[in-house]
C-alpha cells in the first residue's frame, strides 16, 4: 500500500513539472505588448532638461530685443578672386624727334661753354698790344692742346702772322673776324657733309656705323634713327653688334621709340648674317636706310677687322653700302686718330661722327681727324639727351668757339 501511494505521489510531481515547461515555453513565443501589430504604442514626455542658475528661477517679464536691434558679427569679406596674370607690356609710345635743322645752332651754348679754352684763348693772345715770339708759341700751344694737330696748327699761325702784320692796329671785331675766317678755312672741306641716305636706287640706302667699343656707337646708331626719322626716312635697324651683351637690346629700345624695326639675332651669333637679314629686311619693306651697328672692335686685333671686312661684303651682296661712318671719341685726342687709321684700311670710311664734344672735349679734334683720313666730319654729338646728336655745321661750330 505505501509503495502504490509514493508511486502516485511521484507520478503528480512528474505531471505538473512537464505542464511548468509547456506553459513556460508557449509565453516566449508570444510577442511583448509592443511588438504586436495592432498594440497602441505609448509616448511619454521626455524629462526636462535641467535648469542652473537664474534659469532654474521662475519666468520673469523682459523687454527684448528685435532682430534688426541685436549687433550681429561682422560677415567675412569674400575670399580674393585668384589672381589674373599680368597682362603684357604696351608698346612703347613713338615718339616724335626734334627737326634737325639748326639743331647744332640750337646746341650752341653747349659747345661754346667746353671749347672756351680755344676761341677764347686764341682771341685774349691775339689781342695783346705787342704780338711777339713768345705770344706765338703761346699760340700754338694753344692750338696743339685743343688736338688740332702739328701741320694744322703751323698752317694756321704762319697764316695769323701775315694777316696781323698786313693789318696793322686790331680792334676786337676785327680779330674775331679775322680768327673766324682762318678757323673755318682750316674745317672747310669739298667733301659733302649730308649722310647719304639717297642712292636712286630700288632698294635703301644702307650706312654701316664701326668704331671702337665705349665710343657710344650703338648709341650713335639709335640718335642717328631719331635723325633720319625726323628728316622723314623710314629706317630698318640692324643690330649687328653680336658680342657686347645687351647690345641689341639697347638699339631695339631706340629703334621702338621712333618707330623703326631692329633686326637682330642671337647673342655671339655671326655679325655678318644679320647684317645680310638687316638689308634684306629693309628691301622687303621698301625702306628708306637700313642703319647696321657693327660690333666694337679692338683695333689691335687682325682677326677681329677682317671679320668687319666680312661685314661689308656679304652686306654689298644685298645692296651697294652707301656710308660707312666711323665713330670716335672726342674726348680720346690723339688716340682717336690711330683708331682712325685701322678702320679706313679695313673699310673705306666716307664720313666720321665725333661724340662726347660736350664736357672736357677740345674741338680742334675736328680739324685733326679730317687731315688724317681725308673725310669730313658729318655729325657731332653734344651731350646725353636723345636729340643731342646734330648735324655738322661748320659755321656753327666755329662760332660757338670764339663767341659772339
Amino acid at each position: 500500500m505505501e509503495i502504490v501511494i509514493l508511486a502516485v505521489v511521484i507520478a503528480v510531481v512528474l505531471v505538473g513539472a512537464v505542464s511548468g515547461l509547456v506553459i513556460g515555453g508557449r509565453r516566449k513565443k508570444q510577442l511583448p505588448p509592443a511588438e504586436r501589430p495592432n498594440a497602441t504604442p505609448t509616448i511619454t514626455t521626455p524629462p526636462a532638461e535641467p535648469r542652473v542658475g537664474d534659469e532654474a528661477e521662475t519666468p520673469r517679464d523682459e523687454s527684448r530685443r528685435t532682430i534688426e536691434e541685436v549687433d550681429l558679427p561682422a560677415a567675412e569679406a569674400p575670399p580674393a578672386p585668384p589672381a589674373e596674370a599680368e597682362p603684357a607690356p604696351a608698346a612703347p609710345e613713338v615718339e616724335v624727334p626734334e627737326p634737325t635743322e639748326g639743331r647744332l645752332v640750337r646746341l650752341r651754348a653747349r659747345l661754346a661753354r667746353s671749347q672756351n679754352a680755344l676761341g677764347k684763348g686764341l682771341l685774349t693772345l691775339l689781342s695783346r698790344e705787342h704780338l711777339d715770339e713768345d705770344t706765338w708759341e703761346e699760340i700754338e700751344d694753344t692750338l696743339l692742346t685743343a688736338d688740332v694737330g702739328v701741320v694744322p696748327t703751323q698752317e694756321l699761325v704762319e697764316r695769323l702772322r701775315e694777316r696781323v702784320r698786313v693789318l696793322g692796329t686790331r680792334t676786337p671785331q676785327e680779330l674775331r673776324t679775322l680768327l673766324r675766317e682762318e678757323l673755318l678755312q682750316l674745317i672747310a672741306t669739298d667733301a659733302p657733309r649730308a649722310v647719304n641716305t639717297e642712292n636712286g636706287l630700288k632698294t635703301p640706302a644702307v650706312v654701316m656705323v664701326v668704331g671702337v667699343n665705349g665710343t657710344g656707337k650703338t648709341t650713335t646708331t639709335g640718335k642717328l634713327a631719331r635723325v633720319l626719322v625726323a628728316d622723314g626716312k623710314s629706317v630698318v635697324l640692324g643690330a649687328a653688334d653680336t658680342f657686347r651683351a645687351a647690345a641689341a637690346d639697347q638699339l631695339q629700345t631706340w629703334g621702338e621709340r621712333v618707330g623703326a624695326r631692329t633686326v637682330r639675332g642671337p647673342e655671339g651669333g655671326d655679325p655678318a648674317s644679320i647684317a645680310f637679314d638687316a638689308v634684306k629686311e629693309g628691301i622687303a619693306d621698301q625702306a628708306d636706310v637700313v642703319l647696321v651697328d657693327t660690333a666694337g672692335r679692338l683695333h689691335t686685333k687682325a682677326g677681329l677687322m677682317d671679320e668687319l671686312g666680312k661685314v661689308k661684303r656679304v652686306v654689298e651682296k644685298q645692296a651697294p653700302l652707301d656710308e660707312v661712318l666711323l665713330v670716335l671719341d672726342a674726348t680720346t685726342g690723339q688716340n682717336g686718330l690711330v683708331q682712325a687709321r685701322v678702320f679706313a684700311e679695313v673699310v673705306d670710311i666716307t664720313g666720321i661722327v665725333l661724340t662726347k664734344l660736350d664736357g672736357t672735349a677740345k674741338g680742334g679734334i675736328v680739324v685733326a681727324v679730317q687731315r688724317e683720313l681725308g673725310v669730313p666730319v658729318k655729325l657731332i654729338g653734344l651731350g646725353e639727351g636723345p636729340d643731342d646728336l646734330a648735324p655738322f655745321d661748320p659755321e656753327a661750330f666755329v662760332d660757338a668757339l670764339i663767341g659772339d
